[in-house]
């Protein structure tokens, strides 16, 4: 894969002290990472902007990932931090084409947390690491004192073998490439927001956290070579996963409005607080990139899996606007979907 430095425009980082939009995803991370961390570490690997890094070995190719968690509150409807610890990780080395093998995981701890919350969170993170066929194998522990840490953080590692049939990259999208998704969008992060009790609003939705793991299996086997690119959208939503792989390319991507998933309670509280649905964080969810003959076998793959009954194609890769997400309707409106900016729900992975 080519490096960052030719395939984007260069990015600087001369923020004066770091906000919690540094960590929302959008812009502002975007400033963080590839003005800062990638100048100053830079190396080949980093340089791919890749959910896992991916390297050779012995003949395989091995991929890995870090994450760190600090949803607040730790537990909400649909899931946990020790449940979204695990899934999140398992994503991020699923999307990059490969089969996850093991984790590890650290714990920050704040004084003063009840056992039995801790207990739960582990034996979360134990039921999920079953359900996705991985084990944990070591980690940390850290305590810190009372009042620093919400409670407690989770920071994770994985590692998986990479699929020999996954080629995914930027560099392989064409134009006329179909965009899919597996499920409605927004769940996880509208959740979050509403179990914290800070808006007077309710609605019977729970998070979509999961392992994305079977869905990129079941595309891998449908699709094979014609898989261009995967994706789980998780802070930035929709619109930064797909506006990062277009500033990666020549191509743009025109999104069928109507088309995108969406439940009627995360569309309601979406126009009560002006969020665009396509910003919100989901914790369960794939975005894939195929080639247009692979399209209708890869749609029927990924609704085959267990939950994937509302996997769509949302959109297409083509020529003009270069480097641009729209979005269009049916009445012939369009407007451009561009990188989340600020951070309009903190705190949701």
């Amino acid at each position: 894969m080519e490096t960052i430095e030719r395939e984007l425009p260069r990015v600087r980082f001369g923020d004066a002290q770091i906000e919690m939009a540094h960590g929302a995803g959008g812009k502002a991370s975007r400033r963080l990472i590839e003005g800062l961390f990638v100048p100053l570490l830079a190396n080949p690997i980093l340089e791919t902007l890749s959910d896992s890094a991916v390297t050779e070995l012995n003949g395989s190719r091995l991929a890995t990932t870090a994450d760190a968690y600090v949803v607040k509150p730790l537990r909400f409807p649909g899931g946990s931090i020790g449940e979204l610890a695990v899934n999140g990780t398992v994503n991020d080395l699923a999307v990059s084409g490969a089969r996850p093998l093991g984790l590890m995981a650290a714990f920050i701890i704040e004084a003063g947390l009840a056992g039995e919350t801790l207990r739960a969170e582990v034996e979360a993170m134990a039921d999920a690491a079953r359900r996705a066929n991985v084990s944990i194998v070591g980690g940390d522990t850290k305590v810190v004192e009372h009042g620093c840490a919400d409670g407690m953080y989770v920071a994770t590692f994985g590692f998986g073998l990479v699929d020999p049939r996954a080629r995914l990259s930027p560099n392989a999208v064409r134009e006329g490439d179909r965009v899919l998704l597996s499920g409605p969008i927004g769940d996880h992060g509208i959740t979050i927001l509403l179990a914290r009790g800070e808006l007077d609003l309710e609605a019977d939705l729970v998070s979509d956290t999961r392992s994305v793991a079977p869905f990129a299996q079941a595309l891998l086997d449908a699709a094979g070579s014609d898989l261009r690119w995967m994706r789980d959208p998780t802070r930035g939503g929709v619109a930064t996963a797909l506006n990062e792989l277009v500033h990666a390319t020549e191509f743009g991507i025109t999104l069928f409005e109507e088309a995108i998933p969406l439940r009627d309670e995360v569309r309601g509280a979406c126009e009560i607080l002006g969020l665009d649905p396509l910003h919100i964080a989901n914790e369960g969810q794939l975005i894939a990139v195929v080639a247009p003959g692979a399209a209708d076998a890869a749609l029927a793959a990924m609704r085959a899996v267990p939950g994937g009954d509302g996997a769509v194609c949302i959109g297409e890769v083509r020529s003009k606007p270069a480097r641009a997400v729209i979005a269009t309707t049916s009445y012939g409106g369009s407007r451009i979907v561009d990188m989340l900016v600020g951070d309009p729900l903190p705190r949701i992975c």
